[in-house]
């Protein structure tokens, strides 16, 4: 058995990052740090790493030249860039970040990064499923330049202390958030758990009002569910944000819990999800799928590993996937699994197109590196690189579609939804030549 067969048990250490953007994933710390004895490298040299912000190039330079998934690393000297970036001297750590990233950047392959401590911490964090705040979710009103309460997360103090929807954040600690950005209040109010933050509230109706709030550590809500009734036929709808370490048993639940309301037909919506880990898109996938091929990886020896469902479907209800040209990394293994084992019927616009998987190594110093360390196909085969899934129905919406979905976010998931809405129509024509029975559901 190769090492990347041997490592698939503690498949949680890898991780299917979506589309570059502001919101990073997180998964668990791969503890990889080790010395690596280099030709041409002198014990002098070795030493002289200690106590150096050279130490943390050389760490990262040694697991991208032990894991990475090109062993040519794009056909670049990777020995002669490690001597030339310890031949230099450098005055602080972040000029050695800088120099550690151009290096990397040569690799030609954005998905391999390094990351300082404050960006590894928050992927940490995000990929986990949980953080360390008061629990709302923040948007900027476009129109006012204000911060604006999407919702209070479930569980949270936020939602503890009566926070509503719709609620404009004016001060944090006395600050006026006039001017921050949503990325700039969210830091404000993140913090240390059992510490306090004061906001000051405008709600309309009412005077303005401040509340303090007592940090906590909180659970992300990756998936949200609600069963419809669409005419005569129950539905229930499946909303999966992201694949954090959370994502499976909160899939698990929902899907229980709508099974157990009695929905005839599943929609799953995997819009703007921009992937997270392997582990809990296999988990998710095992859940509607009882057989079958779910995604097939290819290390850098050109080792082959083929990952299978396992006959615990939870439901084998008709289901439609929507997806989006957001809809990337894990998301694409879901989706390319439930289309070419025909589970689903896939009905959107083109994936992303991102079939690479990495892992994360924790430096000594706190910040991080990901590297990627496999190639990963559909069970047909198909490799969606920079092509994405194809959706089985297409669907393209018009730019005041767009931004009447983006500007009320209530309208996700009902008829006033155009993908939801056809949706609805395929499950209905699939019905009248297959009638849908609760009786088809996974006996638990």
């Amino acid at each position: 058995m190769n090492d990347y067969a041997k490592s698939f048990s503690s498949i949680c250490h890898r991780l299917l990052s979506g589309a570059i953007r502001s919101k990073t994933k997180r998964l668990m710390v791969i503890a990889a740090i080790s010395t690596l004895a280099v030709p041409g490298i002198s014990s002098a040299v070795h030493a002289s790493l200690q106590n150096s912000p050279k130490a943390i190039i050389d760490e990262a330079w040694q697991i991208v030249y032990r894991e990475y998934v090109d062993p040519s690393f794009n056909r670049k000297n990777w020995k002669a860039i490690r001597q030339e970036l310890l031949s230099k001297e450098y005055s602080s750590r972040e000029e050695a970040y800088r120099a550690l990233r151009q290096a990397l950047e040569q690799l030609n392959d954005p998905y391999t990064r390094f990351m300082d401590p404050k960006q590894y911490e928050r992927l940490t964090n995000q990929t986990a499923g949980e953080l360390s705040g008061v629990g709302m979710q923040l948007s900027l009103d476009e129109e006012t330049q204000t911060i604006v309460v999407v919702s209070p997360i479930k569980n949270s103090p936020a939602r503890e202390a009566g926070i509503q929807a719709g609620d404009k954040i004016l001060e944090i600690d006395g600050i006026s958030t006039k001017g921050m950005s949503v990325d700039q209040a969210a830091e404000k109010i993140r913090g240390n758990v059992g510490t306090q933050v004061q906001l000051r509230i405008e709600r309309p109706g009412q005077p303005e009002f401040d509340v303090t709030l007592t940090r906590a550590r909180i659970e992300l809500e990756a998936v949200y569910h609600r069963l419809n009734t669409e005419g005569e036929r129950k539905v229930g709808y499946i909303q999966l944000r992201e694949f954090n370490s959370h994502a499976a048993e909160q899939m698990k639940e929902a899907m229980e819990e709508l099974v157990d309301q009695k929905a005839e037909a599943f929609v799953l919506d995997l819009r703007g999800n921009p992937g997270g880990l392997l582990r809990s898109s296999i988990e998710i996938a095992r859940m509607w799928m009882n057989d079958g091929v779910i995604v097939s990886t290819v290390d850098r020896d050109g080792s082959t590993q083929e990952i299978r469902a396992n006959r615990t479907a939870i439901t084998t209800l008709p289901t439609v996937v929507l997806v989006d040209g957001n809809s990337a990394s894990a998301s694409e293994i879901l989706a390319g699994a439930m289309k070419d084992n025909h589970r689903a019927v896939i009905m959107g616009d083109q994936t992303f197109g991102k079939a690479l998987v990495q892992s994360v190594f924790s430096l000594s110093d706190g910040s991080g590196l990901a590297v990627t360390i496999a190639h990963y196909y559909t069970p047909n085969g198909t490799d969606i690189s920079k092509k994405g899934v194809t959706p089985d129905v297409k669907l393209q919406l018009s730019e005041d579609q767009k931004k009447q979905l983006a500007g009320d976010p209530k309208l996700i998931g009902t008829r006033q939804d155009p993908y939801y809405s056809q949706a609805i129509t395929i499950l209905e024509t699939e019905a009248a030549s297959r009638p849908l029975a609760v009786s088809e559901t996974h006996k638990r």
